[in-house]
């Protein structure tokens, strides 16, 4: 990477932080380490009307810092789950997923691998993926971008839904993998290639994906810029644990 203190972590977390940069006062929910990290990031820097909380019950006006003790001392407002589904089935939330599966069709899968009647792997089952589908918007974090992860056919259960219904068709941001950054926003929802993380070519891409998608750019992800790099590391994980998704490599 061009700035040669930027780890992949880092980047991962300024690009997924631009998913809300644009969506004004509504809840943000980034759900694992990344995420979180971007939905603070976002939060400071790109958006500071989104709405945030600790995780737990509480609206915040400030992201928590990682391993931070006393964590509702910033609280401004109590989120209940009550509050919380207003918001979600009004469309007034953005959340960030890292599913098991996805297709091409945006399909999402975090309930099991293999045959739904007996699976090699039983997984969390669909949680709140169908209803999140259909009501707000999702954008998605694919920490290991392999074809076990963008699998060739439909994923083995279908957690959420795709574009491939008559029905209603869902709300898909941008997609943030180790390797690149993509959208569904090609021919009929199509994935399609927005950018390339430094060092990474489009052959690895394409052998990393199990189906074919449209390329909009092979332009290099802009890596974060300073005042990003401080946030990131003073405030939002002065810890440094978000290190442990990728490890330290640079």
């Amino acid at each position: 990477m061009s700035t040669s203190s930027t780890t992949l972590a880092e980047l991962c977390i300024s690009i997924a932080a631009k998913a809300w940069q644009k969506d004004g006062e509504i809840l943000a929910t980034g759900i694992g380490l990344i995420p979180r990290l971007a939905v603070g990031l976002s939060k400071l820097h790109f958006n500071k009307d989104l709405l945030m909380t600790d995780g737990e019950a509480f609206l915040i006006d400030q992201p928590i810092s990682l391993g931070q003790k006393n964590p509702i001392s910033s609280a401004e407002g109590l989120m209940t789950y009550s509050r919380v589904f207003d918001l979600l089935w009004s469309g007034h939330r953005h959340a960030m997923v890292s599913p098991t599966q996805i297709d091409k069709y945006a399909q999402m899968n975090i309930s099991c691998i293999g045959e739904y009647q007996n699976p090699k792997v039983q997984l969390l089952g669909v949680r709140g993926f169908p209803g999140n589908s259909i009501c707000h918007k999702n954008s998605v974090f694919i920490p290991n971008h392999s074809k076990k992860v963008f699998v060739e056919n439909e994923v083995d259960m279908v957690s959420s839904l795709g574009f491939n219904n008559n029905i209603y068709k869902p709300n898909v941001g941008i997609v943030v993998t180790n390797l690149c950054v993509f959208d569904f926003n090609g021919n009929k929802n199509s994935l399609r290639l927005l950018s390339i993380h430094p060092g990474v070519s489009l052959d690895e891409i394409e052998e990393n994906t199990g189906f074919e998608f449209e390329i909009f750019s092979e332009s290099i992800s802009e890596i974060p810029t300073k005042t990003e790099l401080k946030l990131i590391r003073n405030i939002l994980d002065p810890s440094g644990i978000r290190e442990n998704i990728f490890g330290a490599k640079k």
